[in-house]
């Protein structure tokens, strides 16, 4: 049975819905892919937008593409103290009762009434992977890193998907708190 795997650091960044993307890029915008990242089809845009919050305004935040259902900010916890907003630990997708935003783009602006979550700490797996790792779609297990500031990550979500690439997800703070950067293995603790 396996148990390392690959961790990957996520900074602030927007999923957009089409809807949104064209009221803040302009009509028929499409986003423009710039570098591809580790899950497959998903990738970084050129296109950025402002995150406005009851305190403070963060600039420059990344979208990250294709074009999602429902528009969704994923920040740090450090972040949601800036933009002056108590940001809940949530799954992906999980935005019933987050806080609203403003999103401002050069066309114009997009008040999100739920959608700004801190990203739960996630491993994206394949069903293959699942398998060999011996968890289901929605387990929570523990993950342990190494090095000199190891520490075991509780509260880690399995996503199981068919087009899954293997990787945990941590945001940038936990990873700088572990020590670890992208692609470094760590080990589930069964």
């Amino acid at each position: 049975m396996k148990n390392k795997l690959p961790i990957a650091l996520s900074n602030r960044h927007v999923h957009l819905s089409q809807q949104d993307i064209e009221k803040l890029f302009g009509e028929g915008y499409e986003l423009t892919p710039i570098k591809d990242l580790s899950q497959p089809g998903q990738f970084a845009c050129d296109e950025k937008v402002d995150l406005v919050g009851p305190k403070r305004t963060i600039e420059g935040v990344r979208v990250l593409g294709p074009a999602r259902s429902q528009s969704q900010v994923e920040v740090s916890l450090s972040d949601g103290f800036t933009l002056g907003v108590k940001v809940p630990v949530k799954g992906s997708g999980s935005l019933e009762g987050t806080p609203k935003v403003i999103l401002r783009g050069p066309k114009g602006e997009v008040e999100l009434k739920e959608g700004l979550i801190a990203a739960a700490r996630h491993i994206h797996m394949s069903v293959e992977d699942a398998e060999e790792f011996g968890v289901k779609d929605k387990q929570i297990v523990k993950i342990k890193t190494e090095g000199p500031r190891s520490l075991i990550f509780e509260n880690v979500l399995v996503r199981v998907r068919e087009d899954f690439a293997l990787e945990m997800h941590v945001d940038v703070e936990e990873g700088n708190a572990a020590g670890v950067k992208n692609c470094d293995e760590v080990e589930m603790i069964r």
